[in-house]
């Protein structure tokens, strides 16, 4: 088999203007698998979890062979092990969750304890003998009475926390999602940003006991939200008002990082080239599959173009989501225009279309 291409690199999620989700609809089950079509969803499952439970993320994607084998292992497993919750996520069409793990190819499948998103194994590929294994092994150890665990070194520990408050310009560490925040404090501050429309991602602590217990010392901050600009820790909620009650929030904020100067950045972008590609990877190197087709049907119109790799750039990968009001990767323009996804673009070739909406 071809290998598969990598998925997105870890990051957190930039996000500005945050809008009310419409409740979630009921979760599809398969067996006593449950497959997910939301981050909320997903995290909220995990969230459930209790001390001691085993629960395995199985990240797929409908073009890989691998993944079509190992449909019927994770339903098997799912309907023999009831007391593991296995949780099924699409990973090109499910925004969020596969940068969450170290992950690169699918089939994986992420194993977790407590649901706490730090795997305690990860398997990658059609491995049925060595998932069954993995499986029995975590689901049979419980709960310990104290801390007999193999703690992470302070020194790793400390270095993950260093690369998270660098993650991007403005980063909020908080209790919950902006959509969905899980305390007043949280809420309170992603209000706080919203009106003055600033750019910013995010880290939800409940997510990771580890980064949440860590953070406080690694901060000297023992509360949250927590807010880092360039790496540097502003404060929690009543540091941030102060800061804006004395005109000098704004002075804190590094270029680019307001809601303004992102669209401005994202319209030059789209006009880089009369045809421009917004995909995952490079034309001569994809990083999914639906890049991969979108770029054989434009190289085979002859039609020159150029392209950006949203994996190199977190806030454009997030932020043209809303600028263009299209959710998914990839996405075309020609003279500045959403032409739209791999479906339009598909349907424009199959009704030999496409070649005159590229040349406008």
């Amino acid at each position: 088999l071809p290998p598969s291409p990598p998925l997105a690199p870890t990051a957190p999620v930039p996000h500005y203007s945050p809008t009310p989700r419409a409740d979630p609809q009921p979760l599809a089950r398969t067996m006593s698998a449950v497959a997910v079509s939301t981050k909320q969803e997903h995290d909220k499952l995990l969230q459930d979890r209790g001390a001691g439970a085993l629960s395995v993320v199985y990240l797929w994607a409908d073009w890989s062979p691998e993944c079509k084998q190992m449909d019927g292992v994770i339903d098997l497993l799912s309907a023999e092990n009831k007391d593991v919750v296995f949780i099924k996520v699409e990973a090109e069409a499910v925004d969020g969750v596969a940068d969450i793990y170290p992950v690169e190819s699918v089939p994986a499948c992420i194993l977790l304890k407590n649901g706490i998103t730090k795997p305690v194994e990860i398997i990658i590929g059609a491995n049925p003998p060595a998932l069954v294994a993995a499986v029995q092994k975590y689901k049979s150890i419980s709960k310990p009475t104290g801390n007999t665990s193999k703690p992470s070194s302070s020194e790793d520990l400390n270095t993950r926390l260093g690369k998270l408050v660098k993650a991007a310009p403005v980063m909020l560490f908080m209790k919950g999602s902006p959509e969905n925040a899980k305390c007043k404090f949280s809420r309170a501050m992603v209000a706080l940003l919203k009106e003055q429309k600033v750019v910013y991602s995010y880290f939800d602590i409940l997510t990771d006991e580890e980064v949440r217990q860590g953070l406080k010392t690694f901060s000297n901050w023992k509360t949250f939200p927590q807010l880092y600009i360039e790496g540097k820790l502003v404060g929690g909620l009543d540091v941030v008002k102060a800061h804006i009650e004395e005109d000098e929030f704004k002075e804190l904020l590094p270029k680019g990082s307001t809601k303004e100067a992102l669209e401005q950045k994202l319209k030059d972008l789209i006009n880089t080239d009369k045809v421009m590609l917004f995909m995952k990877g490079e034309p001569g190197q994809p990083r999914c599959g639906f890049s991969r087709k979108i770029v054989d049907l434009l190289n085979n119109t002859g039609i020159s173009y150029k392209t950006f790799d949203i994996l190199s750039d977190q806030e454009v990968r997030q932020g043209l989501k809303k600028f263009s009001n299209w959710p998914t990767y990839p996405q075309l323009y020609v003279s500045g225009k959403l032409v739209g996804g791999l479906d339009v673009v598909t349907e424009l070739q199959e009704d030999g279309e496409l070649e005159d909406v590229l040349r406008g």
